[in-house]
């Protein structure tokens, strides 16, 4: 047995956590790559010609417009995933590829996005986002999920976290230690340019992203603002804020990169594990008002290359955005954010992951399984809505 294998949980779309496992995927090139979905064209061709086995639900034609409806469905593929014979494995995960069952005797490294975000701190946004017939089920299927994590916790040799937030969940529910490895952002694509006077919004369309909350605080900062992404919540916004905003849908990377350069700022209204879109904001040259937590509290130096205003203030967020950005220094920003450049990212993945192989390693856990069973965890975030 030898060799190493790379897993991340589907890879239907090009976002921040697929964007990361690509720049993975660079760092190990002869890695096969393991994953319960694939679509090449959603993910721009950028994995096409590399070894990749996916799980028999790819024989369903799913898509990412539908792939939700498999939910109950992943855990047990991410189980049944066929991993092959080899001594070391690093998985990318949001949720379920952490789960995967090793080869005995072989070396399992997570890259953590987040714990499973619906099973874990936003339970109650999952049971509002379905009918209240379809609620218990939705319990139930969240309640095996926290087990299935927490089974998954015990056989992961290391985890490495996303930033100091996805540490703290891992620790808190799962009771592992993980050092922490900024991912990777591409700033070599963007370029500063000539800014207008609207501010931009970047994000899937869902409602743990809050684009409603920026949309009412550029309405009452009297700025325009673009909505950049698609998702469930699309159709619900653009009925509610029509002549508000403006929706621009999905839109290709050079389109993006525009967007970013001609921006006054970038609006971040929810807690990102990390934040990608503000660092290439910043990347761009442009400032970015987002909240005091999370990644963006990480990435964005307060009064240099951005703003930071408390979470689910409307009025200290439009306050915000009523600032003349023009005050703000484009190569200043766009120098802060080469500190997340791919290259950055790609060296100390490798070292993390080198040290780990290096030495005899045994999971062990700072929190017992009570405190983190799902019993604990549902008492300590409760989701009756």
């Amino acid at each position: 047995m030898a060799g190493l294998a790379l897993v991340h949980d589907y890879l239907l779309v090009l976002r921040g956590a697929e964007r990361t496992f690509a720049a993975m995927t660079e760092v190990w090139p002869e890695a096969p790559i393991v994953t319960l979905l694939y679509d090449e064209y959603g993910t721009q061709g950028r994995f096409a010609g590399r070894d990749i086995t996916t799980s028999r639900l790819q024989r369903l034609g799913v898509s990412q417009s539908n792939f939700r409806a498999l939910l109950p469905l992943f855990p047990t593929a991410a189980r049944r995933l066929k991993i092959g014979r080899y001594d070391r494995i690093i998985s990318s995960s949001s949720a379920f590829a952490h789960g995967l069952h090793k080869p005995r005797g072989a070396l399992h490294v997570c890259y953590c996005h987040s714990p499973f975000r619906y099973a874990w701190h936003e339970q109650a946004v999952a049971l509002q986002e379905v009918s209240l017939p379809l609620r218990p089920a939705l319990r139930l299927l969240m309640r095996r999920h926290r087990a299935f994590d927490l089974r998954a916790a015990r056989r992961v040799d290391q985890y490495i976290a996303n930033g100091h937030i996805t540490r703290e969940r891992i620790k808190r529910y799962w009771g592992r230690d993980a050092p922490i490895v900024y991912p990777p952002v591409d700033v070599e694509r963007f370029s500063t340019g000539e800014p207008d006077d609207y501010v931009l919004f970047v994000g899937e369309l869902v409602r743990h992203k809050l684009p409603d909350l920026a949309i009412e605080a550029a309405a009452e900062a009297g700025r325009r603002i673009k909505v950049v992404g698609t998702g469930p919540e699309l159709i619900h916004l653009k009925e509610r804020y029509t002549g508000k905003a403006e929706f621009l849908g999905r839109v290709d990377d050079k389109t993006l990169e525009r967007l970013y350069s001609e921006a006054a700022a970038l609006v971040v209204p929810n807690v990102e594990e990390f934040g990608l879109v503000a660092v290439e904001a910043q990347a761009a040259g442009r400032p970015v008002v987002g909240i005091n937590a999370g990644g963006v509290s990480e990435t964005v130096i307060h009064g240099d290359t951005g703003l930071l205003v408390p979470e689910g203030d409307v009025s200290a967020l439009a306050n915000a955005l009523r600032t003349d950005f023009t005050r703000f220094d484009s190569g200043d920003i766009s120098q802060h954010a080469r500190r997340f450049s791919r290259e950055v990212f790609q060296t100390r993945l490798r070292e993390v992951v080198e040290s780990v192989s290096e030495r005899p390693y045994r999971a062990t856990y700072a929190i017992s399984h009570a405190e983190t069973s799902p019993r604990a965890v549902a008492q300590e975030h409760p989701a009756n809505p």
